[in-house]
């Protein structure tokens, strides 16, 4: 595992654009595995940069989300499809046909959760996962206690995670309560990750990451037992390493 340390979250985003274009440069077709929410967003702005300074060319890449909410179609403001179109997708040259998210309207979601985890091995794996951490550890949607060998499924957001994510919608009651996930088993079999880590509300998370335990009671700790991870932090976020 490399840690990287950034001044602050402009560097750190930079810094993971880099990584990122760079692999898309050397690998073309390449799947990337993408996060949502405020961490990569910076990120996101920097690809969007490149791509109309530079020419970056993702006409091949693939992309496949780690979760979307249960029960918000893709054209709700605060559903994860209506993020990335508005993020990024729509500022890249890339096929609609070629970028994933889980169908959290999906009729049957125990099949939604089959078809998606069965689309990522159809598409060879992911080649470069994008990973945020929560406070309680949580990675995708995997809360604290989700087995090691999960795969694409259907969780119930923990109290905190739903607090968390309460600033992008009205109220909290407005936050979804259940959410299609990318398992941690799945999450695992990506060829390089890239962790995400900026300001100092989660800077005890990534103590706990980098100092504590691997157990099924801090997802993320799982990702020490994959033999590629690039972790990006912030100051504020190193505070206490």
């Amino acid at each position: 595992m490399k840690l990287i340390r950034t001044e602050d979250y402009t560097e750190m985003s930079l810094e993971a654009g880099k990584i990122i274009v760079e692999k898309i440069r050397s690998n073309p077709a390449i799947t990337l595995g993408m996060a949502t929410g405020s961490t990569p967003k910076g990120t996101y702005d920097y690809l969007i940069h490149d791509h109309k300074s530079n020419g970056t060319s993702y006409r091949e890449v693939k992309t496949v989300n780690l979760d979307e909410y249960i029960g918000l179609p893709a054209e709700d403001s605060n559903s994860y499809h209506y993020f990335m179109r508005e993020n990024l997708f729509q500022h890249l040259e890339i096929s609609e046909d070629l970028t994933h998210i889980p169908n959290g309207t999906a009729p049957d979601l125990k099949l939604e959760c089959q078809r998606y985890e069965q689309l990522i091995k159809d598409l060879g794996g992911v080649d470069l996962q994008i990973l945020g951490i929560g406070q309680n550890g949580h990675i995708g949607f995997n809360e604290p206690g989700t087995p090691f060998s999960s795969r694409t499924h259907i969780v119930t957001l923990a109290q905190d995670t739903r607090e968390a994510n309460s600033r992008f919608f009205n109220s909290i009651n407005e936050v979804p309560t259940h959410a299609i996930t990318m398992g941690i088993a799945t999450i695992l079999e990506s060829k390089e990750i890239l962790l995400l880590i900026s300001g100092e509300n989660k800077a005890e998370a990534l103590l706990k990451f980098m100092n504590g335990e691997i157990s099924e009671d801090f997802p993320a700790s799982a990702l020490k037992n994959h033999h590629q991870v690039t972790v990006i932090a912030d100051r504020a976020a190193c505070k206490f390493i």
